[in-house]
């Protein structure tokens, strides 16, 4: 088993083939995580998960225990394999960006979307697209029965964790999501943490 830290708003991006084991922590709790995965071919990945085909795949916001997350050519990517936090997940809200901290009046704070185009940087890998809905993990967006969406503080708990099985070879990236300026996750912002199993043993 190998174990990438993710600093507090930042982003840390993993290589993971078919059949590993994806494990994402909420290392202190209430710490919303943006995760991203790209199919890991060429240096310009194009293939990603995508949230609207997996919406319709599973007819259902968020995958159940054993469903899996579909790319945007409608391919399994990563199934949902256990959960040990309260399960309150979100795919309809996109990474935050420059533009949403220029309407809060903060230009130039930190973001989800310019995190991953670090940490892909940082393998180096670019992606040019328009970024991707991610999979917000421990980030609680309940819907009403008026449809409109609210944004409540995580409730996650420190260890809690989701695990993923990669169903093919990807890169993973998560984003230790840098939003201070809205109280999705409590009180300070605080480090994820990527566990990866690789499923014949230990990944280096």
């Amino acid at each position: 088993m190998s174990r990438t830290e993710v600093p507090p708003g930042t982003a840390r991006a993993v290589r993971v083939r078919a059949g590993d084991l994806v494990r994402v922590i909420d290392v202190e709790g209430g710490q919303v995580g943006d995760v991203f995965a790209f199919t890991d071919s060429g240096t310009e990945p194009a293939e990603h998960h995508s949230a609207a085909h997996t919406r319709a795949a599973i007819d259902r916001l968020f995958p159940a225990i054993g469903e899996s997350f579909v790319t945007d050519r409608r391919r399994p990517i990563l199934t949902l394999v256990e959960d040990t936090s309260p399960g309150e997940h979100d795919m309809l809200i996109p990474a935050c960006d420059p533009a949403r901290y220029a309407a809060l009046g903060a230009p130039g704070h930190r973001s989800c979307a310019a995190n991953l185009a670090e940490a892909l940087d940082e393998i180096g890998l670019s992606f040019t697209g328009a970024v991707p809905q991610p999979i917000n993990v421990f980030m609680r967006v309940p819907v009403g029965e008026d449809g409109r969406l609210s944004r409540l503080t995580a409730s996650s708990r420190p260890g809690d964790a989701v695990t993923l099985r990669a169903e093919l070879d990807c890169v993973v990236v998560l984003s230790a999501c840098p939003q201070d300026l809205v109280r999705i996750s409590a009180g300070r912002l605080s480090p994820l943490a990527i566990e990866t199993v690789h499923n014949g043993g230990t990944r280096s």
